[in-house]
C-alpha cells in the first residue's frame, strides 16, 4: 500500500510539473486560478469524505446559489435542488435523532443508527464514483475556457506538430482523479469509524459527542478554506496523511460495522445457530502479530488449543494465531457476546462476536469446551461502561503475546 501511495504522490507531482508547461490562451494567466482551483478541489474532496451526504449537500447548495440564472441549467447533478434539498433534509433528521437520543432508550434509536450506517456507506460509494471525479477535474483546456480557437487551427495538422499547443488537460485529469478518489477513500474510512461507533454505542450522549466532533472538523476545514484556500489544502493534506497511517485500523472497523449492521437489519440471530467449531468473530485486542478488530474464525483443535484463522484485508494469504492457554469463558453482553480469558476475577476480553450470536451463548460454550458463562458490560452494571468503551474503540487495550516478525 505504501508503494502505491508513493506512486500516486509522484504522479501528482508530475502533473504539477506538466501544469507549469501547459499552454495558456493569449492574455490569460491560468496558473494562479488553476492552482487555487486545485487547492479548493483538495479541500472539497476531504470535506465530502468526512461526511458524504452533508458535504455533498452543502457543496451543491453553495454552487447553486452562486450560479447565475443561465448557468444553473449546466450545474452538475449534486448542485441540483432535486439532490441537495432532500440530502440536507435527511442530514437534519439524523441530527435531530442525535439531539433527542439522550431521552430515549438505546433500543429505540438503534434502527435509525443502522439506517444512518447504511446511508453513510451508500453516500460514500456514490460520492467516490460520481462526485469526486467531477470535483477533481480541475484541469481544463485553455482554448476551451477562453472560447478562442487555438493558433494555426485553420492549418491542418500544424497544431498537432507544434508541442507548444498540445493540450495536457486530459492527461492531468487522468493523473489527479485516481489520487483524489484514493484520498477520499482514506478519509472516508476514518470518518466511517465514527458512524460504526454510533451504531454499537448504547449511549445517546456518546453518539452526540462523536457526531459533534466530526461536524467540528468539517466546519473548521470549511472556515479555513474561505480564509485561505492554500491553508485549507494544507490541512486537507494533513488529514489525508493521518488517514493513510490508520487505514488498516479504519478498514477493520468498517468491516466490523458492516457485519454488525447486517446482523441488526436482518435479525439474523433469530434464525442462526453457531457451528460446532469455526465461528466468525473479531479480535478484541492485538494477539501477537494479529491486529485488533481482525475478522476471522476461531477453531478448537483436538488438543483443546484455540486457533484464530484470518486473511489480512480479507483476501490475502490466510494467517493463523494461537490464543494464549488458560481457562476461557463466554461473556453474555447486551448487544453481542464475547470470548474472555478468565483467571479468577480477572477477565481479559479476547474476541467479540457479531450480534447474530446473541442468545446462543450456551452453544458457544459447548463449541469451545467451557461451561463458564458470565454477564459482561452493561448487563453487569454501569461501572463497566468505561472499560467497555475502551474495548470497543481499541484504545488503551494491552496486547497479548509478543509480536512475531513476518
Amino acid at each position: 500500500m505504501k508503494t502505491i501511495s508513493s506512486i500516486a504522490i509522484a504522479l501528482v507531482f508530475a502533473s504539477s510539473c506538466l501544469a507549469v508547461s501547459a499552454p495558456a490562451a493569449a492574455g490569460e494567466s491560468p496558473l494562479p486560478s488553476r492552482g487555487a482551483e486545485a487547492a479548493g478541489a483538495i479541500t472539497k474532496v476531504t470535506g465530502v469524505a468526512i461526511s458524504p451526504l452533508l458535504g455533498a449537500g452543502v457543496l451543491g447548495a453553495w454552487e447553486y446559489f452562486h450560479a447565475s440564472g443561465d448557468q444553473k441549467e449546466k450545474l452538475p447533478w449534486y448542485a441540483r435542488p432535486a439532490f441537495w434539498v432532500p440530502a440536507l433534509l435527511v442530514v437534519g433528521c439524523l441530527a435531530a435523532k442525535d439531539l433527542a437520543g439522550t431521552a430515549f432508550p438505546a433500543g429505540w434509536k438503534k434502527p435509525i443508527d443502522v439506517v444512518e450506517t447504511m446511508e453513510n456507506k451508500l453516500s460514500g460509494l456514490i460520492a467516490a464514483g460520481a462526485l469526486v471525479p467531477i470535483v477533481a477535474s480541475v484541469w481544463h483546456s485553455a482554448s476551451a475556457a477562453s472560447g478562442a480557437a487555438a493558433p494555426h487551427a485553420g492549418i491542418p495538422g500544424l497544431a498537432m506538430v507544434s508541442p507548444a499547443f498540445i493540450d495536457f488537460s486530459p492527461v492531468l485529469n487522468l493523473l489527479t482523479i485516481p489520487f483524489a478518489v484514493a484520498a477520499f477513500v482514506l478519509v472516508w474510512l476514518v470518518s466511517h469509524v465514527i458512524t460504526v461507533l454510533i451504531l454499537v454505542s448504547p449511549f445517546g450522549v456518546v453518539d452526540g459527542a462523536l457526531k459533534a466532533m466530526r461536524t467540528a472538523v468539517l466546519s473548521l476545514l470549511t472556515m479555513i478554506h474561505f480564509i485561505n484556500p492554500w491553508v485549507g489544502a494544507a490541512l486537507s493534506f494533513a488529514i489525508i496523511i493521518v488517514a493513510y497511517f490508520i487505514a488498516g485500523w479504519s478498514f477493520r472497523m468498517m468491516v466490523f460495522g458492516s457485519v454488525f449492521c447486517w446482523d441488526f437489519v436482518t435479525l439474523r440471530r433469530l434464525r442462526f445457530k453457531p457451528t460446532a467449531n469455526a465461528n466468525w468473530m473479531f479480535t478484541a485486542r492485538r494477539i501477537e502479530k494479529t491486529p485488533i478488530r481482525t475478522y476471522g474464525k476461531l477453531i478448537r483443535g483436538e488438543n483443546g488449543r484455540l486457533d484464530f484463522e484470518y486473511r489480512p484485508w480479507l483476501f490475502l494469504k490466510q494467517q493463523t494465531v494461537t490464543l494464549p492457554p488458560g481457562a476461557y469463558a463466554v461473556g453474555r453482553g447486551f448487544f453481542y457476546p464475547e470470548i474472555m480469558l478468565a483467571e479468577g476475577e480477572k477477565e481479559t476480553t479476547m474476541l467479540l462476536l457479531p450480534p447474530r450470536y446473541k442468545g446462543h451463548e450456551s452453544d458457544l460454550a459447548h463449541a469451545y469446551n467451557t461451561t463458564d458463562i458470565r454477564d459482561v458490560g452493561l448487563l453487569r452494571g454501569f461501572k463497566a461502561v468505561w472499560n467497555w468503551m475502551k474495548c470497543l474503540c481499541g484504545f488503551g487495550i494491552k496486547p497479548v503475546g509478543e509480536p512475531v516478525s513476518a
